[in-house]
């Protein structure tokens, strides 16, 4: 490939700070898990980083973004890559910035800690527990490997959103520290409002390089799998057990059948074909107080208590967060490679009506996958379902329809801000981004609105993280 960048110049200024330029390593450092779309695999296929640089200090992030700066190389920023929209896809080449060895736990303290951005979430929770008995509010499916600086980048949710909502939801990030992309970068500390100019962001307006998040009381979790026999028995039980804010709940997630059966091969021997799933992660000294409220259901069936296995049957069977969020999807991909998915709100106080006409409306089509959540306050659910791909125009008809019945959808399959759904572009955001990076060097490619001035990103929509205009900044 034929750079446009002076990487010889790049690489001399970078001294000691390691780069690797062999062409097969860069591209698979240049991937994330933009493949679970169809769209996004034909868009993004080919992309791929001139170099990449790996920064282990705030200081060495400092000297590769000045001398990116000077040679006009853009740097799109990379944790562990476990993103799902093309968020860590260095669309103009250029340097693919991995943080995933800046990775220190800096301090823990009561109800809170300070990490570098490369820190793997499990990794954190392993010292947290150790060190007073914490753990992190949320986490993704992708726990043991993602990275809390790229989860704030470009995640929102997912275990822990059942009890501490999302990270759109205030006190969910106490502090980041952002470099910005200037001649001479600067460390800035957000707080308040302003940490939401970065979350969410892909990286478009700073480089985080350092954290400090919340921390709840950690517990022993117990896996607990109810079958039903319908998916609307499935999905009202599941919303009224959302409700009970006495049990101490981590996860809760419906999937409808044949497909826990089909695609959760570990699982299957606890599995009828036939039943729909409620899977929860709940602490084990509310587990006996969840089996009492589940009697008070007709036709459910415990088909799994992970406390209650011998080590034989609990050998190889993967936690219940490995079967929930952007897991479910992971699994059944292995087993049938023509599965994409969504990404849909159903909006409180009729989210278990909408369930169930969307989904007769659709039938095999588009198989069921809720998350629970608290959203705005209220307990409402997270379609992440799976849909059997054909065609690229069918999929837009899916989700055209799913609007047209009240469910919003977050598009996983665009890679930019605007498009994704998730992210409102606003003036805040675009000053921001004239101060931080005012030559437009970081992660080029992903929001429409600095790229194309004429964009007008004051068309309606429901979006996930609120417009920071909307809120009072800038």
């Amino acid at each position: 490939m034929t750079t446009r960048y002076d990487i010889a110049a790049l690489k001399a200024r970078l001294g000691s700070i390691r780069s690797e330029d062999n062409p097969a390593l860069v591209k698979q450092k240049s991937r994330d898990f933009f493949w679970y779309s169809p769209v996004l695999k034909r868009q993004l296929d080919h992309v791929t980083a001139d170099l990449v640089v790996s920064p282990v200090s705030e200081a060495q992030v400092l000297e590769v973004l000045a001398a990116c700066h000077a040679l006009g190389i853009p740097v799109t920023p990379r944790g562990t890559g476990t993103g799902n929209y093309g968020q860590a896809m260095p669309l103009s080449g250029g340097v693919l910035l991995d943080l995933s060895g800046f990775d220190k736990v800096l301090d823990i303290a009561h109800g809170r800690y300070v990490a570098e951005p490369g820190a793997i979430m499990a990794r954190i929770d392993e010292q947290t527990r150790a060190h007073s008995r914490q753990e992190l509010r949320l986490h993704p499916s992708t726990y043991q490997t993602a990275s809390i600086g790229g989860f704030i980048a470009g995640g929102s949710g997912g275990v822990g959103s059942i009890k501490w909502g999302g990270l759109r939801d205030w006190g969910n990030i106490i502090r980041l520290r952002v470099a910005t992309m200037e001649a001479q970068p600067r460390i800035l500390e957000l707080q308040g409002e302003d940490l939401h100019k970065v979350a969410h962001a892909y990286g478009t307006n700073g480089i985080i390089t350092q954290v400090e998040m919340p921390l709840g009381p950690a517990y022993e979790w117990v896996d607990a799998i109810l079958g039903f026999p319908s998916l609307r028995a499935a999905t009202e039980f599941a919303n009224s057990l959302g409700e009970q804010d006495g049990l101490a709940l981590k996860n809760l997630c419906v999937v409808a059948a044949p497909a826990p059966h089909d695609y959760f091969l570990r699982h299957r021997k606890f599995l009828p074909r036939d039943s729909h799933l409620v899977i929860v992660m709940v602490a084990d000294f509310a587990v006996e107080s969840l089996l009492a409220y589940v009697r008070r259901f007709k036709g459910v069936e415990l088909l799994l208590r992970s406390d209650k296995l011998s080590p034989e049957e609990a050998k190889g069977l993967p936690p219940a967060y490995e079967l929930g969020w952007n897991h479910t999807t992971l699994r059944a991909l292995r087993v049938d490679p023509a599965i994409t998915y969504l990404q849909v709100l159903y909006p409180f106080p009729n989210q278990v009506d909408l369930v169930d006409r969307i989904h007769a409306r659709f039938g095999e089509e588009v198989i069921c996958h809720l998350e629970f959540v608290r959203f705005d306050g209220k307990v409402t659910c997270f379609g992440l379902p799976l849909v059997r791909f054909t065609t690229e125009e069918r999929l837009e008809e899916i989700m055209a329809i799913h609007e047209e019945m009240g469910a919003p959808i977050f598009n996983p399959h665009r890679y930019t801000l605007e498009e994704g759904g998730m992210k409102q572009t606003d003036e805040a955001q675009l000053s921001f981004k004239r101060e931080a990076d005012p030559q437009g060097l970081l992660n080029p490619g992903k929001m429409i609105a600095w790229e194309d001035p004429s964009y007008d990103y004051k068309a309606g929509g429901t979006f996930l993280f609120r417009s920071l205009s909307e809120a009072g900044v800038g």
